[in-house]
């Protein structure tokens, strides 16, 4: 196998959980060729990861952008194509990639007609998180699984951006407070009161981080209104870049089921994941799942009348007052438990 294709173009989170895929495959297969079909802000997370030949696909550009991407595609053929993404939009894109394999998910995670695009499939399994699913996209090719081993460049300005506004006194605490999805979000009033807990019980320098988006601003401005001590708010600042050499510097990441909690995971940093909403076992930080404050069992129980095992795998319980479940009382003590066994030395 000389030349594999990997079609998936969005979100962050997902994005970040093809890494692994790539590393492997350049470890089990040295010299391969690699394209990534990836998506126009996916692509400035990782779009210099080496030895990757990216193509940046922009879902806005309607159907102009189709054309041009099969007329670049035109002439090109690949000895596999990892169909990443179950979307009707990712099947038209897939449509214009030529490849004689072509890898996609089992029929149980299959929808939106995507099983008419590919002609073999990954390993059936339930209850799967997300990371170990896209891992196994390599079994088959009749390679191994993709172990959990992430790479994000970042450039020595990231680096500088982040040293200007982390601590080397103390210890660093970032919240990224706001998900794509509205109601996976916890409240602003919370936030404050955790981040104020941090500063006063721990001494910790408080960073707040989000896009550039009104809401999300606004967000964060609402946090820092509320909070009794001073936190820096960098809000709509940072590039995604300077965000991973944020929160690869930082000691620990508070957020819920959003993208930024997965690049905190891929770089090494703990992060305490908020989630009813959705089921961390499926989608927290891959590497932080006993660390999440988790009421989703009981999510599921309030809105739906069913839990974790009768419900389907992967069903979200985004209702209004899901993730009220989640009191700052326990975040905070979540906190000390993880200050606790920083300071016995259990977490390195």
């Amino acid at each position: 196998m000389k030349s594999v294709c990997i079609l998936r173009l969005s979100a962050i989170g997902d994005v970040t959980h093809v890494v692994p895929v790539v590393l492997s495959l350049q470890e089990q297969c040295p010299g391969i060729h690699i394209t990534w079909i990836i998506g126009k802000i996916e692509s400035r997370l990782i779009g210099d990861l080496p030895g990757v030949e990216f193509i940046v696909f922009d879902k806005k550009s309607g159907w102009r952008g189709y054309a041009e991407f099969w007329k670049n595609m035109r002439g090109r053929r690949f000895d596999a194509l990892l169909h990443m993404q179950v979307a009707l939009r990712a099947n038209l894109v897939s449509a214009c990639i030529r490849a004689k394999i072509r890898v996609g998910y089992d029929k149980a995670r299959s929808k939106d007609l995507h099983g008419l695009f590919v002609n073999r499939r990954i390993p059936a399994a339930t209850r799967q998180h997300v990371r170990d699913c896209l891992a196994s996209f390599l079994t088959p090719l009749g390679l191994k699984p993709a172990p959990a081993k992430w790479l994000i460049p970042v450039s020595d300005s990231d680096r500088s951006f982040a040293s200007a506004y982390l601590r080397q006194d103390r210890r660093n605490l970032i919240i990224s407070p706001c998900a794509s999805h509205i109601l996976r979000n916890w409240s602003p009033d919370r936030y404050a009161l955790l981040a104020d807990h941090a500063i006063r019980q721990h001494g910790m320098n408080v960073i707040l981080v989000g896009s550039p988006a009104t809401f999300e601003i606004d967000f964060c401005n609402s946090i820092a209104s509320q909070m009794q001590e001073p936190a820096i708010n960098i809000c709509g600042k940072d590039t995604l870049k300077q965000l991973t050499a944020l929160m690869a510097a930082a000691d620990l990441v508070v957020a819920p089921d959003t993208g930024p909690a997965h690049i905190a995971s891929a770089v090494g940093t703990d992060v305490i994941g908020l989630y009813a909403a959705s089921n961390p076992h499926r989608s927290g930080p891959y590497n932080s799942l006993p660390w999440c404050v988790d009421h989703y069992d009981e999510a599921l129980e309030i809105y739906t009348g069913k839990n974790t095992e009768s419900a389907r795998w992967g069903a979200k319980a985004e209702f209004e007052g899901a993730m009220d479940l989640i009191s700052a009382d326990e975040v905070c003590a979540k906190l000390d438990e993880w200050i606790a066994q920083r300071s016995c030395g259990n977490i390195q």
